[in-house]
Order: structure tokens, then sequence, then C-alpha cells
């Protein structure tokens, strides 16, 4: 049997070489992966470390020639300070932006190309659009935060530490500064403080003044909410909404408090200012507290009160009748009239000859109530466009809003309507011919209608531009009218009646005098007359009204001069007229609470450093 023949004689065994050259280059391939990964694992660790604990606290977002914006991580805040960073003019908390859940790194500019402007935007949360004007004694920085989607909350927040702040709108118990004042979070337009005694008024703007030199002017026209934590912080806070209103002010800065508050007012006054007729500030008004029902009655407490006032050598002033007599005096039909023993031209004319000898002050309101003629005849003569309505329908007819007004179902004045504006000028000059009076009180542009019954307002009514249509009327009414509230008008010729004072010595009676009158002043109300604070003393019961404190009218100048004080008199009208039954010590008590304020607002003026406004 034949054998197959061995083909390798060789006692070395065959091996497959391109087998262990493909294993060879596997394992170098496995190693150079491994290492690939261990390198790729230190530079994510080493970017989290960057990011998380080498990333430096501040970040300069924009630069100018004396201040800087800083964003500071780890507050989660912005801070405007000078480029040397040895002052602190503002940091405003912005918080995570809606957004607990979300670390804000702040630090990618998308504006980049423009060295003046910086943008950003979170996903989901908001934009915010940052530019710079450099002026040549201030800087601002114009912020806009605008939310991605509906409904969401934009809240930046002023921080109060080491830094005093004015401005704003008027409170109950004025404090100045307003470091000490406590708000909750609510719409930023005038509130009646009779009906929302935790509100704002009797005078609004959208600006706030800080000690170290820095002013806050929101935009005019988008609604907002304030808040105020006593000693902490005041906030602006969005309103969230379909529409997606933003949150936008601007903050300017300057080496002291006077170079910021002129550029400030610079930006506040758009218009000249016109002068009111100034014989009302050296005339006390004395306020006629009468509860009758007719106006005959009404009348004839007239002049009883003028009389009294006379018999003890204080009838140089002005009689302030309220809404309720003005209206019964401006009903006196010709039939009382015809009564009187005068003559027959004078009845006809229907006006009333003891009342025109008398120095009066009329009150009128915008508001009309359903039980009127006015109203009734409005409904059939198709003048109903006259009041605030809203469409039953979206082509439908006009609906008159109710709202309460002195204990009555009242509608308001459309403002909006020319028609709605002839009518009630006309009536101005009726009331004047009929009583001749010289000065006119206007209340109850306070609030806003719609708002106050969640519906949703026109355009031209939104926030607070009632109120400022209504100091366009009452400039229209002469020179000698005084409002009970004022935004966007102290330019106006108009005086503003500051809120009522209690009749103690309290924060919200007498000590409250002189932080309301400067809070006016900053804010550019110079004109003002003070509502009265009653001392009803025992010895005065017989008479159906009130003594009244009647001290004049503080004529303030205005906050631009650089030889003028903040806030200072530029006539220090303060006299008292006190009834000769007052004893010394009531008079003692009032003089020695107005000097201890004078003294406490210079010396803290000085301490705060506003020494630097007198020069």
């Amino acid at each position: 049997m034949p054998h197959a023949r061995n083909r390798n004689p060789s006692p070395i065994p065959e091996v497959t070489w391109d087998t262990g050259l493909k294993e060879m280059n596997e394992t170098w391939k496995g190693a150079i992966a491994c290492l690939g990964v261990a390198v790729f694992f230190v530079m994510t660790i080493g970017i989290i470390y960057w990011q998380v604990v080498d990333q430096p606290n501040k970040n300069w977002i924009l630069r100018g020639t004396f201040s800087g914006l800083i964003w500071e991580r780890r507050t989660q805040s912005l801070v405007i300070q000078t480029l040397t960073e040895d002052k602190t003019y503002v940091e405003i908390d912005v918080g995570n932006v809606g957004n607990p859940d979300i670390e804000v790194p702040f630090v990618r500019n998308l504006c980049w190309l423009n060295k003046t402007e910086f943008c950003y935007t979170w996903d989901s949360v908001a934009e915010v659009k940052i530019s710079l004007e450099v002026n040549e004694k201030t800087e601002c920085y114009s912020m806009t935060w605008v939310p991605v989607h509906c409904h969401v909350e934009l809240k930046d927040c002023f921080s109060m530490a080491n830094v005093s702040w004015y401005g704003g709108a008027s409170v109950r118990g004025q404090t100045w500064p307003i470091n000490d004042q406590n708000a909750t979070m609510q719409p930023f337009i005038v509130s009646n403080l009779k009906d929302n005694p935790t509100g704002f008024g009797s005078v609004l703007e959208r600006y706030f003044l800080g000690s170290s030199g820095v002013a806050v002017l929101v935009a005019p026209d988008i609604p907002l909410q304030l808040g105020l934590d006593s000693r902490q912080q005041f906030c602006l806070q969005s309103l969230p909404s379909m529409e997606r209103l933003p949150l936008q002010y601007t903050v300017c800065v300057a080496y002291n408090v006077k170079a910021a508050h002129q550029e400030a007012m610079q930006q506040l006054s758009l218009h000249s200012r016109e002068l009111p007729n100034m014989r009302a500030l050296w005339l006390p008004f004395w306020k006629l507290l009468t509860n009758v029902d007719s106006g005959p009655k009404a009348e004839r407490e007239l002049r009883i009160f003028s009389n009294r006032l006379r018999r003890h050598q204080l009838g140089e002033g002005v009689i302030s009748l309220n809404e309720h007599s003005t209206t019964l005096l401006s009903d006196m039909d010709h039939d009382y009239l015809n009564t009187r023993k005068k003559g027959m031209s004078k009845r006809l004319t229907g006006d009333l000859p003891l009342v025109k000898l008398l120095n009066i002050s009329i009150t009128l309101s915008p508001f009309v109530g359903v039980d009127t003629t006015q109203f009734h005849t409005s409904l059939t003569d198709g003048t109903q466009a006259f009041w605030l309505s809203l469409p039953s329908a979206p082509q439908g007819q006009l609906i008159p809003v109710m709202s309460h007004w002195r204990g009555k179902f009242c509608v308001k004045l459309n403002i909006t309507n020319p028609g709605a504006v002839s009518w009630f000028l006309d009536r101005v000059g009726s009331l004047q011919a009929h009583l001749g009076m010289e000065y006119i009180v206007l209340e109850g542009g306070e609030g806003n209608l719609f708002e106050e019954q969640a519906l949703r307002p026109p355009q031209a009514l939104g926030g607070d531009k009632y109120i400022s249509l209504l100091a366009d009327l009452a400039a229209r009414t002469g020179d000698s009218t005084i409002m009970s509230a004022g935004t966007r008008s102290s330019h106006k010729p108009l005086f503003v009646r500051m809120t009522r004072l209690q009749s103690d010595w309290s924060s919200m009676g007498l000590k409250g005098i002189i932080p309301s009158l400067l809070h006016h002043t900053l804010l550019g109300y110079n004109f003002l007359i003070p509502d009265a604070v009653a001392l009803c003393l025992e010895s005065w019961s017989q008479m159906r009204s009130c003594s009244f404190v009647g001290w004049k009218s503080l004529l303030f100048s205005q906050l631009s001069a650089s030889t003028r004080h903040l806030g200072s008199p530029e006539r220090t009208g303060y006299t008292t007229t006190i009834h000769k039954h007052c004893t010394k010590a009531v008079r003692a008590r009032l003089i020695d609470t107005i000097i201890h304020f004078l003294s406490f607002s210079l010396t803290h003026f000085k301490l705060r450093g506003y020494h630097r406004l007198y020069h």
C-alpha cells in the first residue's frame, strides 16, 4: 500500500504569519482607543472643572469710560461698578430668570461685533439685550428682557445694601428714603389710598434715585408690578400675558447723585414747564364739612362757615366745597332763586350772588351717577359713548362699565371721546357762571377701571394713561386747577394735592409732612396744595365743620439748578394758622415736630453724601 508523501519534512510546525500580524494590529488599535478615551475623559473633567470651579466669579460684560457692567455668577446678579472696582453703583438680582433649575452662565455675547451691546438668550426662558450709551457726565445701560414664551414672569430686584433709594410712588406713611417701606408686589399705577391703603399714590413716576449716583428709569408705557422689601430691595416684575410683555428699564450712573438726577430729569422732562396761578400758594384752604340734602341748606351752611371764619379773623382764604356740596349748589333750580328778594334780571341768570362774593373752590370728578339725569339722557340721545364702555360683541353695542364712587353706582367719563371732553368743559363753564369759583379740585383719576374689574382695557387707556389724559383736560380748565393725583404731568400748569394726613403726630400725621414734601419735589411736582390736617378741638364743637391747621403751600424749586438743595424750598412759607383756643403746648409740639424733621433731613443728607448737591 503506497504511503502519502509528507509535504513538510521539517520538524518545525507550519505557522500562519498573516493571522499573527492581524492580531498584533488589533491589540495596538485597542490600546490607542483606550488612550483616546482616557484623554477625552481627562479633557471632559478639565472642562467641567473650568466651568464649575476654576471659572472666575465675575465676568465683565460691557465697559464704559468710568463704569462697567459685571455678571456675578454666584449671586446671579448684574453689578455696575467703577472700572477700578472700588465703588459699586447698583446690584441687580436677576435670579435664575424664572427657572430655578437652570444655571445661567451669562458670558456669551451674541452681539460681540458691537462693543456697546450685549445679547444673550436662555432657551425657553427669556432674551436680554443690554446697550451702553456714554454721555458727558453719565453712562446709561438700557436693559430689555423679553420672555421667549407666554406667561413668563421676569423679575429684577435692586439691592438696598449701602444705597439709599428715593422716588417711585407715594405711599401712606411716606418715608425718606424709601428703604424703610414695605409694599407687596402690585401693579405700579396710581391708586386711591382711601380704597387701597396699601397702594401707591398720590403722585407716581417711573423713576428711582440712588445715593450712590444711580438713577433707574422704567419704560413708561409697559405695564409692570412693583414690590418693596424694607431695607433689602425693591423689585420690578413684568406681567405674565399672552403678549409676552417685556421688562424694560434704563440704569444711569454718574460720579455723584446730582449728575444722575439731572440726567434723569432731562429724560423725564420732555416738555417745557408752565406755571400755575401762584396766588393759590399764599392762601389757606378751609374745608366745609357738611352733610345736607339740598342746595339752599348747602348755601346757608357756606355763609355760616364764612361768617365764623371772619369772626375769628380767618376770613382770608379759600373755602373748599366737596363734590356733594358742589352738586347741590349747581342743581339749585330757578324756583328757589325766584323766591330771593333780588331783581328779575339776576333771578333768570341762574347765578348765586351771595356765593359769588365768597372765595370758594369746587370739587369735580369724571364720575356720573347712574341715577342722574345726565346718564339717562345719554342712553336716549345716543351719547352713551361719553362713558367708558365695552362692546357686548365684536360689532355689538357699547355697554357702560359700572363702578363705585362715593358709595354709589357710577359711570366714568370716556376722556378719549372729544364729545365727552367738550361736555365736561361746558359743565365747568356753566359752574363758573353759576358759582363764580376761582379754583377747581379734580378728583377720581386714580386707578384703572378696566383692570380693577379684570377687563381688558383699550390700548389708549392702559395703565396710568387715564390720569395723564385727565391732567390734559384739567389744564384746559385754567391755571388754578388742583389734581388729587398725578403722573407724567409735572410740567403742566396744575397743582397737586397731597394725600390727607391723620390728626396725630405719627408718620401718618404731621411727621409725614417733610418726607412727603421731599418726595413730591424729587419727582418734579413742585406746586403743592397740602390737604388739611384736622385738629378738632373741643372748644370748636359748636361748629359743624372741624377747624384745620391751615398752613400755606410750599413752593419748591425744580431740582435742576446747581445752587439749590435736594428738596429745599424756594420759599419757606410754613405759616401755621391755629385758632386761639389751641394751647401753647400744641403750638410748641407742632413747631418741635417741624424743626425735628428739618434737622433730621439735613443731617441725613450730609451723612449720605448729599452735600455734593450743594456745590
